[in-house]
């Protein structure tokens, strides 16, 4: 499952920053994309809330964002098998 939710998570931000390497977007976080404003982390967050299917309140994640945190978060949202 981590594999697909990773797979996944990654597609929605290499949709929102494509010069972006798959690398790259496994430690992406504000400080290494110069691109990455509060625009941009509102439409993140509604592609990833689209994505999995989960809700995602911007006050959830208390200014510190990155691609990890997304991750635990989307991850922490998923049904338990």
């Amino acid at each position: 499952m981590g594999d697909d939710i990773r797979r996944r998570l990654g597609r929605c931000f290499s949709t929102l920053f494509p010069g972006v390497s798959p690398e790259e977007v496994a430690r992406a976080s504000p400080a290494s994309i110069a691109e990455w404003d509060s625009l941009a982390t509102l439409n993140l967050i509604a592609l990833i809330a689209e994505e999995f299917q989960v809700e995602i309140r911007p006050e959830n994640l208390d200014g510190v964002l990155s691609f990890d945190l997304f991750l635990n978060y989307v991850e922490s949202c998923q049904p338990a098998n």
